[in-house]
């Protein structure tokens, strides 16, 4: 049957987030910190909204581009929250989610051959993406000694004439890093100086800890809105991860080709999950709020836990819920180690080679979207069994 297979397909692997958690799925007494998902319940004035909409009957087809009225309420959010002026009519692309909006962008501009700058490490899914579509991933590693900021030099020295996209995330997946201001405002305007293009993945926007802030290129320097694509998700801020709901943000040229690519792969979005998202943006924003401080409770928790483990590493995030620990003085090898922690600790977290192959090698990634009891007695397992390694390698 090989033959009847695509290059595509073959090019195309399941993250290593994904094989770690079908393997612990099927173990008993895991503690799952492998997955970036909310263990919050989507807050129910959302529910609500979706539950009222099947009933008025908006269970149909929508526009490929969205409801207007969604569409209308993400141009007031954006620019009321992140200073980005755009048209609900040509600029913003409602998709199923900040998955399909990144792949939608990328398959509307690159090519086989193209060349697209992303950190070492970075979510696999833009290298898995951009390798599906024949392009090329290149590597530009961040600094764990100066919490995981990107380098201008180095992401310019990586520019070559093939070069059609930098890929940027902050806050970060998977190190927790909120980027500088500064930082940002220099990616972009090398980017417009080579005139080439920035994707910015701001799905984590709202999860941010200890007084940082976020910004969006595309609202940074004049005219920037034109080389940036903005990707949002409501998926992490509201516990909608089941939901499948995000949008894109960017010239109307782009959006046009954006739009075709997502109407072979989705059609529309659902409809009645659309006015769900209405009232997200602008209901009451109080459950929100309560997550983020869990998140900054549980983030103080493992950060402290873990610190703790002798020959551990660790930078402490300002966002997301994910932390990125440094195991490299224990185990190099982050796939053994994340088997070695799931078999022996019966704890699941992801390798750090997943996200990148140099300076995530040595790493691992664990969620701290869980309980504060599980944190800590995951901890505790991950302790214990790193102890009973450096005992037997003693």
């Amino acid at each position: 049957m090989e033959k009847f297979v695509s290059q595509a397909a073959r090019r195309t692997r399941l993250s290593g987030i994904r094989e770690i958690s079908e393997k612990a799925m099927r173990m008993r007494d895991v503690i799952r910190l492998e997955l970036g998902e909310p263990d919050f319940k989507t807050p129910d004035n959302i529910i609500d909204a979706a539950t009222e909409a099947m009933k008025k009957g908006y269970t149909h087809y929508t526009s490929v581009m969205g409801i207007p009225e969604l569409r209308e309420a993400i141009a007031e959010k954006l620019e009321r929250e992140n200073g980005i002026e755009a048209d609900p009519e040509r600029e913003i692309l409602v998709t199923c989610g900040g998955y399909h909006a990144i792949f939608v962008s990328l398959a509307a501009v690159l090519n086989p051959g193209d060349e697209v700058i992303v950190t070492d490490p970075c979510w696999s899914a833009y290298v898995s993406t951009i390798s599906f579509l024949g392009a090329k991933p290149v590597y530009c590693p961040l600094d764990e000694d100066k919490e995981f900021e990107p380098s201008l030099d180095l992401i310019e020295n990586r520019i070559t004439e093939k070069t059609k996209l930098i890929i940027i995330n902050s806050p970060q997946n998977p190190t927790g890093a909120v980027w500088s201001k500064s930082i940002l405002e220099a990616i972009t305007e090398l980017a417009m100086k080579k005139n080439i293009l920035v994707l910015s993945d701001e799905v984590y926007e709202k999860l941010i800890f200890d007084g940082y802030k976020h910004f969006s290129p595309a609202s940074i320097i004049p005219d920037a809105k034109d080389y940036v694509i903005s990707i949002f998700s409501f998926s992490k801020t509201y516990a909608m991860t089941g939901w499948r709901i995000g949008y894109v943000v960017a010239n109307e040229k782009l959006i046009e080709y954006m739009k075709r690519v997502s109407f072979i792969t989705i059609a529309c979005p659902n409809a009645f999950v659309q006015y769900a998202a209405i009232e997200a943006l602008g209901g009451s924003q109080d459950a929100v709020n309560r997550m983020i401080k869990e998140y900054q409770k549980r983030r103080d928790i493992i950060y402290s836990e873990i610190s703790k483990i002798s020959g551990v590493k660790c930078c402490k995030p300002h966002g997301t819920f994910y932390i990125f620990p440094n195991f490299s003085e224990i185990m190099r090898d982050s796939v053994k180690l994340t088997y070695y922690l799931l078999e022996n600790a019966r704890v699941a977290v992801v390798p750090g080679v997943s996200f990148g192959p140099e300076v995530g090698e040595g790493h691992i990634r664990i969620s701290f979207a869980t309980s504060t009891e599980n944190l800590r007695e995951a901890a505790k397992r991950i302790r214990e069994a790193v102890e009973n390694l450096q005992t037997s390698d003693a």
